[in-house]
């Protein structure tokens, strides 16, 4: 397919203002020139898009997604045997806002590469996904790094598959081993097909609240030789001051929410070494509403972790370390947002300042970081460039440039005058294909709505309807005697 578009502003990612009376000219699936229309030899077959008064930017990328995070013990026992169909839902639900490509950093490995070559080979419509699998470390969803509850009352059977499916050889056992013996279980791990490796500098945070560390700093060096001895990018999950500094001297080529330290700032001389060694900063900055919100929701020593995590995104602003946008995004399903536990999470905040929604959370970072004065440009360059650099996938993603492939998003507004921009999504271009978002997702899931309310739900008579508490002892109600 060819095709001309014209009239638009485009907003390249390498200039540094807006280009105006210039075209951009696609064939097949690449951008074979941008410039004046009447220098460019255009084949007698195009397909022109005018598209005057619209801005071109590249496509959006989201450095830090999870399209399977819907882990749940009701959602994984509902759809088991269908992992690739959630995948899928995901994958264009993240299209549809805009997001041409996305880096999956915790999931079940086998499936993702499966959606991931669909949609490389046409056969499925969706975000180009690039997958870490499981995060090296890490034990599976119904473990005491994640959903560890669940294994009490599901059958061992289907918690051995559940966490096996994410897990195979990359796990908890890795802690026991020599560095050498770390880098060859990563190295077979690699073998099987994934794109980059994430590991665990600390652990999630299930035993303390993010503050143990996982690995020694050998093994973290020996975790990361071995990616890059494959040709892959290497990462790492961090949640102390610590294990960030740990993370980039081990050479990782990007931090996942290198902010969130715990109740401890990022020292200036962990900024600087930012700053000197360029390792992609992927930051999870909240809205100042969000902040307000989860402020009432949270205990004041959980209040102490938000409130260093929001000095960290300012500090890191100006640092010089190349910010990646990214935020943890997935599909919920409608019951899990109902929740009351979610509220003290940056999903259970109003649906403009929820960070992690898959489909909404890119436009809540954006305004985050406009408000904690990002230059607009610099917010462009994080949700484009940056990320195809720090996965070192700039050759071909990142910026609209004659040889790259023809990934753009057309906006009806500037993104450069306002954050809130980003959403006015005209078309989203993929492959250059222009992409039909009207049907998106086709296949609703998880994004589809809870099933209408049961007859019996009208005379159903809870054991305490009049409230949550008897008058009486607290002791008494609760059994804690």
């Amino acid at each position: 397919m060819t095709l001309l578009i014209t009239g638009a502003k485009i907003i390249d990612g390498v200039a540094d203002k807006p280009v105006t009376g210039s075209a951009i000219l696609v064939e097949r699936n690449r951008i074979a020139a941008i410039g004046r229309q009447e220098e460019m030899d255009i084949p007698a077959d195009v397909q022109t898009l005018d598209l005057s008064g619209k801005f071109v930017i590249p496509g959006l990328m989201n450095a830090n997604v999870h399209l399977l995070v819907n882990t749940t013990l009701e959602t994984l026992l509902r759809f088991d045997g269908r992992y690739e169909e959630l995948i899928t839902e995901a994958a264009q639900v993240a299209l549809k806002a805009g997001m041409t490509t996305v880096f999956d950093t915790w999931g079940p490995r086998r499936a993702l590469m499966a959606v991931r070559d669909r949609i490389d080979r046409g056969e499925a419509v969706g975000s180009r996904i690039r997958c870490a699998g499981n995060i090296i470390g890490f034990d599976g969803p119904f473990s005491g790094d994640f959903f560890g509850k669940a294994a009490e009352v599901a059958s061992s059977w289907f918690v051995d598959r559940v966490n096996a499916t994410w897990v195979e050889n990359s796990g908890r056992h890795l802690m026991w081993m020599t560095p050498s013996q770390v880098g060859e279980e990563v190295a077979h791990y690699i073998e099987r097909g994934i794109d980059f490796v994430k590991y665990g500098a600390s652990e999630h945070g299930a035993l303390a609240a993010g503050a143990f560390l996982q690995f020694s700093e050998r093994v973290q060096r020996a975790i990361v030789e071995a990616a890059h001895a494959a040709g892959r990018t290497a990462q790492a999950h961090i949640t102390t001051v610590e294990s960030l500094r740990m993370a980039i001297e081990a050479g990782c080529d990007l931090i996942t929410h290198c902010n969130m330290t715990g109740p401890v700032p990022i020292p200036d001389e962990t900024l600087d070494l930012f700053s000197r060694t360029q390792s992609g900063a992927v930051i999870f900055p909240v809205t100042e509403a969000g902040l307000a919100h989860v402020k009432g929701a949270v205990s004041d020593h959980e209040w102490t972790m938000w409130a260093a995590s929001d000095i960290n995104a300012r500090n890191l602003i100006g640092s010089g370390a190349p910010i990646l946008l990214a935020n943890d995004g997935g599909v919920f399903a409608p019951e899990i947002l109902r929740e009351p536990w979610l509220k003290a999470t940056w999903n259970g905040m109003p649906e403009q300042e929820a960070l992690g929604r898959l489909a909404t959370g890119h436009f809540a970072w954006l305004r985050a970081m406009e408000e904690k004065g990002m230059a607009a440009m610099d917010m462009l360059h994080a949700a484009t460039r940056n990320i195809a650099r720090a996965y070192r996938v700039d050759h071909d993603l990142g910026t609209l440039e004659a040889g790259k492939i023809a990934d753009m998003v057309v906006l009806d507004k500037n993104p450069l005058e306002a954050a809130d921009h980003y959403r006015s999504i005209h078309l989203v271009i993929k492959d250059g294909g222009v992409v039909d978002l009207t049907h998106l997702p086709e296949l609703p899931l998880l994004t589809k709505d809870l099933p209408p309310p049961l007859e019996e739900e009208a005379n159903f008579k809870r054991l305490l309807h009049q409230g949550a508490r008897l008058p009486g002892c607290p002791s008494c109600v609760s059994g804690g005697h």
